[in-house]
């Protein structure tokens, strides 16, 4: 199995019939009484592939989790049970060649790897791990296990936690650990998420401006099925395809460092130095940083329709210039914008494959899911998952009465 698989491979509705709880079960596995976190996944309402250019993203938590359960040790051994995959890993801290598995759990060693190197002390501890976020949904659940067991680990050796500098560790552990070369929204929104907020989060400063969601206003997921992979090449080559455009028109644009520095007048003037593919990846960045900006400039001032334009825009642009899109997900967009009570559609994450995003008023919810779930089954012959969703907090510390089956 690819390392990018940790997602579940159950709805949230399957894991609603499964029991014990997290802690239950660590009982069973481990003994002893155990502490509960959780790490939320995230969807991204518009700004995609852009965090690795260095440029502006609008991501917000959701109400999928990671759940951590644990208890610290004597030595420095971590012995981790995931209960979707049926697996305990075993590992110890103080091995220096300590490698990536291809597993689920590359995203646990990876965290506590990253936090020893960026100077935390961590002891060894029993781990059970959780996840409801979807498989290949494209809603981070490897950000959530990052998250949520890094987290943990420093909650239980009695470490003051910075979310910041947690986010970023965590972000090094799936660059250099996992090798998905991904940028910095993920982990960030999984730490620092704000209920009932959007984050425009700046990826070259890593301030974060939250923006109110209407209360009226849900977030639907349409999980299209198609699973994706961002450790296979695609996503790192359109990465390598970016640079290769900050490359080229460094030449001729002095003190660019990444795309966040092009304007879109600027990449038009400069486009005949450009292969005409590394000029299309290039325009879909450059526009949709100026895209996330007015979506948020639309938020704020109450214009949904506005920011329903932006996010059609957005997923032309995601289709046709980034080529990372697939019929599945086009069907699901297409379909979801002629039902009542839309503001936008578009996908999000990654791409090839996952999940799209809707902005929907709320009174619509019931009639938007079964019209879109039988369409989508006629034209695909593929059941959706939909999920009905609301902005919500970051990592932290939970009752054993919170979870929620």
């Amino acid at each position: 199995m690819n390392s990018s698989d940790v997602r579940s491979n159950f709805t949230q509705t399957q894991l609603a019939t499964l029991s014990p709880g997290p802690e239950q079960l660590f009982e069973e596995m481990f003994g002893g009484h155990a502490r509960l976190y959780r790490a939320p996944g995230r969807v991204n309402l518009i700004g995609e592939h852009t965090d690795y250019n260095e440029g502006f993203v609008m991501p917000a938590a959701i109400g999928l989790y990671c759940w951590v359960a644990i208890a610290p040790r004597a030595d420095r051994h971590l012995r981790v049970y995931s209960s979707n995959f049926g697996e305990t890993v075993f590992v110890d801290l103080d091995n220096k060649a300590l490698a990536r598995r291809g597993d689920w759990s590359d995203y646990v060693v990876g965290a506590a790897l990253a936090l020893e190197n960026s100077g935390y002390a961590l002891s060894g501890a029993d781990i059970l791990v959780r996840g409801e976020v979807p498989i290949g949904s494209g809603l981070s659940s490897s950000a959530a296990i990052e998250i949520s067991t890094g987290y943990a680990l420093l909650d239980v050796t009695g470490t003051k936690i910075d979310l910041v500098q947690l986010a970023m560790a965590c972000h090094r552990a799936e660059n250099d650990f996992v090798g998905a070369r991904v940028g910095m929204m993920d982990q960030f929104i999984s730490a620092l998420g704000r209920a009932g907020h959007a984050l425009m989060l700046d990826c070259r400063s890593l301030k974060a401006t939250p923006l109110p969601i209407p209360p009226d206003v849900l977030l639907v997921v349409c999980n299209t099925g198609i699973k994706h992979q961002l450790a296979g090449g695609e996503y790192n080559l359109r990465r390598a395809q970016c640079e290769e455009g900050v490359h080229r028109l460094s030449s001729v644009i002095p003190g660019i460092r990444a795309l966040r520095d092009v304007t879109p007048s600027q990449l038009e003037l400069f486009k005949e130095i450009l292969p005409e593919l590394i000029y299309r990846r290039c325009r879909h960045v450059v526009t949709e940083n100026e895209r996330v900006q007015r979506a948020a400039e639309a938020l704020l001032s109450g214009d949904l329709p506005a920011f329903g334009i932006f996010m059609a825009e957005s997923h032309r642009s995601m289709r046709d210039d980034y080529e990372i899109s697939c019929a599945e997900l086009d069907s699901m967009v297409e379909i979801a914008m002629i039902q009542p009570g839309v503001i936008g559609a578009r996908m999000t994450g990654g791409g090839f494959g996952g999940c799209t995003i809707n902005l929907l008023h709320a009174e619509a919810t019931d009639a938007f899911k079964r019209s879109v779930a039988i369409e989508y089954e006629r034209r695909t012959h593929l059941r959706p998952d939909i999920y009905v969703l609301s902005a919500t907090d970051g990592v932290r510390a939970v009752a054993s009465d919170q979870f929620v089956r």
